[in-house]
Order: C-alpha cells, then structure tokens, then sequence
C-alpha cells in the first residue's frame, strides 16, 4: 500500500475527532453501542495509586482540555503546575460512550508535557540563580516543539530556541549563531563572523560569540572581546564531548583570562549534553546554560486512565483503588489521597473544576502557572 505524501504527523481535526485512538476504543464502542450500554463512571488518571514521595510536575492540561471540551461530561484537575507524587490527577464524570475514544489522546497530552516539564524543574532548580534556557527543540518530532517549550517555560526556565514555537506561544525565541556561521567564514576568520553578526542583527539580540569551533576556547575568547568591544555580552562554550576534557576546568580558564583584561562585564554561557549535574557542578562560574536532550527527551510520565465507579458503585481492576478520590496538600508539603469527601478536616481538595457539562470553566494563563510552580516547589521542597 503506498503512502501518503507530506509529512508522518496526525492532523490537529482527527486528534479533535477521536480518530487518533488506539483500534480497541473503536472495538470497545462499537460492542457497548451493540450491547445497548453507556454506564455512568468515574474515571481517574493516576501515575502512581499511593503517595511516593518522589514529585512530578503537572503540564499538558491545557491541551486536555481543549479536547474534552464539548463533550458532556465533568472534568476536574490539579491546577497546572503542581507538584503531585501520587493519587488522581484528572477526574472524569460522566457516560462511558462520550469520552472513551479520546483517553489515548488525553494520556499522551499529559503523560508527555509532564515528563518534559519534571526534566525542565530538575533542570531549574538545579541552577535557581541562573539563566537557564530549553535548547532540545532538533532532538524531537519538530509538530511537539511547542509543547516542549511550553513545558519548558511552565517549569520556569527562561526561554527557548525555538521559532516556530515561539509562534504559537506568542514569545520570542532566544539564541544567537551555531558553529555553521563561524565555518562559513572559515579557519582564522572568527573575527569577521562575529563583526558580521553584529553588524546583521537587531540591537535587542544579545551579542553572544561562540567561541570554540577551531582553536583553544580561552584563545578565542580573548580575541572576542578585542573584535567586538564593549558590544559583547557573553561568549558561549559549546565543545564537543570528546574535546572537552575538564570542561569545568576550561570555563574557569576562561573566566580568569577574560577578568584579567578587565572584561569581567562578559558574561560566560554553555551549553551541550548539559544535565542537571553540570549545571550544579558550573553555575559558580556561569551565568547561563543552554539545556537541550535532558528536556526535550524527558521520559514521559507513566499515566493511566482508570473507570473507579459505575453507576454510583466503587468498582476497578486488580490494582487499582476503587471509589472517587480527591488528593490533598498536607502540611508538611506532601500529599494524602481519600476517598472523596473523606480527607483531613478543613483540608481542601487540590482537584479542581476544569469543565461543567462540556463547558470549559478554567482560563489558562502560563504566567500564572509559573508562579504557581515556584509557589508549589516552596511548599514541597
């Protein structure tokens, strides 16, 4: 059978549709629709069914939202940004016929942006004082950047390369030149890229010269600063894994040549193959990273959807919690799942409304989320 041309990516309608299932929805419905049953449940989407202690970052609601919208059902959820190590993050209500079809496209909206956003926050506060920006975009299917930059953001890292993304999230993207530019002029000829650049870009773009693409990084720092002046910002670090050596060693290097020629208004940037290690193990010498594969390429968390009531009665398969849960915020910042209803005195219920009777009743501002993420990691942490 041949195949269809363009590019290998389900169109936005058929994720709205419901085409973009797993065949057994399909299956499932057509047997139920048969049978003459649309039983009334209570679905939950959980990672893990206890408390473990080892938090996630919640993302991807917004989306989910968007695709359950419409449809007549009650949805609730953690606001987007909490931190949750365990219990219901989203709760269904409603026929089993109106949503069936769309819990693979749900679970990968969530499942995805919240393993990208947890990377991103291990990322965050590993260098809390730092710039820290999401340079992973080139590692993923390029139709996900924008969730992964928002992701990105949500986490509280300061911005992202990306263009496009930038586009649907109505933010600039950040960065400045790849070792592309500087071969384009050729060996021995960094200066003229870096005049070039400068000369070519808005005055708003940071001036910010790669200065590792031939010859020693402290080399090239060094002629950075005469060719550009006080026009210079930063240098960035990129070498390669395998030229890099000592890498902590070269960026102190480079750091004392630039102080003692009284450049120390240059800032030092890095990036490449960067984890949350590095960062910590740098960021005494660095003002800013460039994260890449840690985020972009995060694990997805492992969410499952799961009917816990039918018909008003507890019900679920082996292993997992029968009944209406809610999940609770404890004093000491960690988390305590009940059965609804049922949780600690005057304590108040983290899952919140997201939709009524298929209206969306829940705005999305990713500002906000920002600030509850750092609000929430307070708590936490």
């Amino acid at each position: 059978m041949s195949e269809s041309h363009g590019f290998d990516i389900v169109p936005t309608d058929a994720i709205a549709d419901g085409r973009a299932t797993d065949a057994y929805f399909d299956r499932t419905l057509e047997t139920l629709e048969y049978a003459g049953k649309n039983p009334r449940v209570v679905a939950e989407v959980t990672a893990d069914q206890f408390p473990t202690g080892e938090f996630e970052l919640f993302a991807g609601v917004k989306d989910a939202a968007h695709l359950l919208a419409g449809r007549p059902i009650d949805v609730d959820a953690l606001p987007e940004g909490t931190l949750f190590d365990g219990g219901p993050v989203l709760r269904i209500e409603g026929r089993y016929r109106d949503f069936a079809r769309y819990e693979t496209s749900l679970l990968g909206f969530l499942s995805h942006a919240s393993g990208v956003a947890t990377a991103a926050l291990d990322a965050r506060r590993a260098a809390p004082a730092s710039q820290v920006l999401s340079f992973g975009a080139r590692h993923v299917h390029p139709s996900i950047a924008a969730m992964i930059e928002r992701a990105a953001l949500l986490a509280g890292l300061d911005g992202f390369s990306h263009a496009a993304a930038g586009d649907v999230l109505g933010r600039e993207a950040s960065g400045t030149m790849p070792h592309a530019l500087v071969i384009a002029f050729g060996a021995g000829h960094q200066e003229a890229a870096w005049r070039a650049f400068d000369d070519a870009v808005p005055p708003e773009v940071p001036r910010v010269a790669l200065v590792d693409t031939y010859s020693d990084e402290k080399d090239e720092a060094i002629r950075a600063a005469d060719a550009l002046g006080d026009a210079l910002d930063s240098i960035r670090l990129d070498t390669t894994g395998s030229r890099r050596g000592n890498f902590e060693h070269i960026i102190r290097e480079v750091r004392w040549e630039l102080d003692a020629r009284g450049r120390d208004d240059v800032g030092v940037f890095v990036s490449g193959g960067l984890g949350p290690s590095d960062l910590e193990e740098l960021r005494e010498y660095v003002q800013g990273f460039g994260v890449g594969g840690y985020v972009s390429n995060a694990d997805p968390v492992d969410f499952a959807l799961d009917i816990v009531e039918r018909d008003g009665e507890p019900c679920a398969k082996r292993g997992k919690l029968s009944g209406k849960k809610d999940v609770y915020r404890t004093d000491d910042g960690g988390h305590e799942v009940a059965l609804a209803g049922r949780g600690p005195d005057g304590a108040e219920s983290l899952l919140r409304p997201l939709i009524r009777d298929g209206e969306l009743v829940r705005e999305f501002d990713l500002d906000e989320s920002r600030e509850h993420v750092r609000e929430d990691v307070e708590r936490v942490f």
